[in-house]
């Protein structure tokens, strides 16, 4: 696990214009074969709580998830992990907003689209629809936030807002909340509940 935030740390410093060695070292120590393109950290939090109540061993199977900073940053990290880089195999997820974006950076690094699932609004949204606001709201309660929680609806950007909108301005109004309700709202699913972009991402791993 500590070689694998390495690599994603040294993916990160390349991407920002470093060297890419180190990168590369890592991979070929791993195993890496594949990598798993995501916007940020709440999604990571959400593909490792999947993966972990699956009991897949993403490392063993050479696969490593990479959060890019946001959805403009596809083709530069499809570029050095994809053909013209890394040559790993890519997978992910991206907003139904950004898909234009995922779709250039896919074709300029010469990586085919296959492999990409699109979330309607985002995955916080997705995780949302398919637990319903009453049991976001019941997670809310039982992690200790129900005060803010009831303190933020009574602010006034909130009145007549439709309640999973209500739910997802929440859960980004903290630092580190979304990262924390990533994986929460994952857990609390019930079987048959994992959100259609979510499960074939880990399916087709």
């Amino acid at each position: 696990m500590t070689e694998m935030r390495a690599f994603r740390e040294a993916v990160g410093h390349w991407a920002a214009g470093g060297p890419g060695g180190p990168a590369g070292e890592l991979a070929a120590r791993l195993g890496l074969r594949t990598a798993v393109l995501l916007e940020g950290p709440s999604d990571l939090a959400a593909v490792e709580a999947l993966t972990a109540r699956r009991g897949l061993d993403l490392a063993a199977e050479g696969v490593c998830v990479v959060p890019m900073g946001g959805a403009m940053s596809i083709g530069r990290y499809a570029g050095i992990l994809g053909p013209p880089g890394l040559g790993l195999r890519l997978r992910g997820l991206c907003d139904e907003r950004e898909q234009r974006f995922y779709d250039l950076g896919l074709q300029r690094a010469r990586a085919p689209r296959q492999g990409f699932h699109v979330c309607v609004a985002d995955l916080e949204d997705e995780l949302v629809r398919a637990l319903g606001t009453a049991r976001v709201e019941e997670t809310i309660a039982a992690e200790g936030d129900l005060r803010a929680w009831q303190t933020f609806l009574r602010q006034p950007a909130q009145h007549g807002r439709p309640r999973d909108q209500q739910v997802r301005r929440f859960l980004g109004t903290k630092k580190g909340r979304k990262i924390r309700y990533g994986r929460l709202l994952v857990e609390a699913l019930g079987p048959g509940e994992v959100p259609a972009p979510l499960d074939e991402l880990i399916t087709g791993l």
